[in-house]
């Protein structure tokens, strides 16, 4: 007999400003999930380290051509994330296309701006929840300085208050999850384990039968 075709995953989104901890919590709650008997994984964007750097690179002087390096980049790894998903398994993913249109986006004029985002449905795959990690500017800039102490081009104050407001602006649109990031990362990584965990297919593994005798 034909075993049944497992139901498509999920795909979960972590979003935020630079600092906000997304890798942190990311790690936590695959770690929890894994635990607990869940088929997941973790992706993260840019997956391709050059792809990053030359997005980096073109910087917040050429935000459409750091733009078209994050978007060949979604194409590209695609592929993957679809393997994962018609396989049942959910994916925590690190960022995602609204990552673009925040930071990208925001500073174009309206009419490329509409392009970039029609561009991004159309690459990218949807995410099926996204949950923002709201944290302040000032705040992820001293995080971001206490954990690496080199600022990218785009770690810059205007920058992040610019991407916070952008993200608040779709998180309110979309009706995305929010949590305050600003809270200890137990704290953070809770909540985010109540509002996802629901989401999450039906895959854990059957507990094991105690031994003994049947009547």
């Amino acid at each position: 007999m034909t075993p049944p075709k497992p139901s498509r995953g999920r795909l979960l989104v972590l979003e935020g400003i630079d600092g906000a901890g997304k890798t942190s919590v990311q790690r936590a709650l695959l770690r929890r999930w894994k635990r607990a008997g869940f088929k997941v994984a973790g992706r993260r964007e840019p997956s391709d380290p050059v792809l990053g750097r030359q997005a980096v690179a073109a910087g917040p002087d050429h935000p459409a051509l750091a733009a078209m390096f994050f978007t060949l980049d979604r194409l590209l790894a695609r592929p993957a994330l679809e393997r994962d998903l018609a396989a049942g398994i959910d994916v925590l993913q690190d960022r995602s296309f609204y990552s673009t249109l925040v930071y990208q986006g925001e500073r174009l004029s309206a009419r490329p701006r509409r392009e970039l985002a029609k561009l991004q449905h159309q690459v990218a795959v949807a995410p099926d929840r996204v949950a923002l990690l709201e944290l302040s500017a000032p705040e992820g800039l001293r995080r971001v300085d206490r954990g690496r102490g080199e600022r990218s081009p785009i770690e810059r104050l205007g920058a992040l208050q610019a991407a916070a407001k952008a993200y608040r602006r779709f998180a309110r649109q979309g009706r995305w999850i929010v949590v305050d990031a600003a809270a200890p990362l137990a704290e953070v990584v809770d909540q985010l384990d109540r509002h996802l965990r629901p989401r999450l297919g039906r895959t854990r593994r059957p507990a094991r039968r105690r031994a003994g005798r049947r009547n």
